[in-house]
């Protein structure tokens, strides 16, 4: 692979235009370092990327310049491509799988945390290549394989400008962690302290990154409800979240137990095709296909039922809307669901009758819908974007 065509051309700024005072600045941006971000992503499903979307988007309202590169494309002999078809076909076929990987090499405390995995360290080179073509002066990982290759670079002291992560989970497993990296910005307080405790290196919690849409809504969340009424009679509308790769556990029999206990189902099958016509048929149940409108969608629903604990959760906790954890995928996605739900940020049923039981009471309002909400909207602490600026202006 030539060197010339590791960076993509750059993001457009993420789900929406760059306010017109970003443009009008520019001398006060100078004034301030004009700070280059490179953030280091990678294709795995949507949520990795959404992040670092939304802060290339930041940095640019600023004035600042901002670039992504997916660390799967800087792989060589095509390692990225095959990790991602191997990860997509456990999620969804074979989560069995995946889950014993979680077990014996990720979960949090398991075993001692890796020094830096040797898969990371095959795209050393080409990195740091993208970094000095970038003239980026803070790299900031939103996926735990870049975790690993900026802090061994780091650590090795060869990569000369701070590397800042942000953990987008809500249990950060050993690959998220890596004494070389200089900062981790993390969802909670507990997954800070768990970062510090395995690196000894600064962690802080400043919440989801979430882009600003999904806070007040958008022009497309009326036309979301009139679809859905006509689709669900006026029914509660209820979200269930499949993924970017439409992965989950019986999620036909969950729609079809939600439109018989009075609910309108709205599956997100992301690009699983065959996962969408199969539910297509079901009376009662929309299968919209891939989303653009996240923001408007959301507003639209009465609540998210959830089996990650991604961004598809943290966008819900955003738009006050309650997340009711079920049938979760293995690994990170149970442990994620079972954190949410001891910090008492959604709620986890157990079984068909646990869920439709937080359906009931969170649909309708009262102290109880209330509550989530009021959760939800406290992880939102403060821009991740103005710690990595100060990290990299330092």
């Amino acid at each position: 692979m030539s060197s010339e065509n590791l960076v993509p051309p750059p993001l457009p700024a993420a789900r929406g235009p760059v306010p017109e005072s970003a443009d009008a600045r520019p001398g006060e941006a100078r004034a301030r370092g004009a700070e280059r971000l490179l953030v280091v992503s990678a294709s795995m499903g949507s949520g990795h990327d959404t992040v670092a979307d939304e802060l290339v988007r930041r940095a640019r309202a600023q004035g600042r310049r901002a670039d992504a590169v997916d660390v799967l494309a800087l792989l060589p002999y095509g390692l990225g491509a095959a990790l991602r078809g191997f990860y997509r076909t456990a999620v969804r076929e074979a989560p069995w799988i995946y889950a014993g990987i979680y077990d014996f090499f990720l979960r949090p405390g398991a075993s001692p945390r890796p020094s830096g995995t040797p898969l990371a360290r095959l795209a050393s080179g080409r990195l740091l290549d993208v970094v000095r073509r970038a003239r980026a002066d803070v790299v900031v990982p939103v996926f735990h394989l870049a975790a690993q290759l900026t802090g061994h670079l780091r650590e090795r002291g060869v990569l000369r400008v701070p590397s800042v992560v942000v953990v987008v989970d809500f249990a950060a497993h050993r690959q998220w962690l890596h004494p070389g990296n200089d900062l981790h910005l993390c969802v909670t307080d507990q997954v800070a302290a768990e970062v510090r405790r395995g690196t000894g290196r600064p962690a802080e919690a400043t919440g989801p990154v979430v882009a600003p849409g999904f806070f007040t809504g958008g022009p497309g969340a009326g036309e979301w409800r009139r679809r859905i009424e006509r689709h669900g009679g006026g029914r509660p509308a209820v979200l269930l979240s499949a993924g970017a790769w439409g992965a989950g556990a019986g999620l036909a029999a969950t729609a079809r137990l939600l439109a018989g206990n009075g609910f309108a189902p709205v599956v997100l099958c992301g690009r699983n095709e065959r996962l969408r016509r199969a539910l297509s048929g079901l009376p009662g149940v929309l299968t919209p296909g891939w989303v653009t409108d996240m923001p408007g969608l959301l507003h639209a629903c009465d609540a998210l039922v959830d089996n990650a604990a991604g961004q598809t959760a943290v966008q819900a906790l955003a738009a006050g809307v309650p997340v009711v954890g079920y049938r979760p995928l293995p690994g990170h996605g149970a442990e994620g669901v079972g954190r949410m739900a001891a910090l008492g940020v959604c709620e986890q049923a157990s079984g068909e009758a646990a869920l439709l039981r937080s359906l009931i009471r969170l649909t309708a309002p009262g102290e109880a819908r209330e509550r989530r909400v009021a959760a939800g909207r406290a992880l939102f602490r403060e821009d991740a974007l103005t710690r990595i600026v100060g990290a990299g202006a330092g």
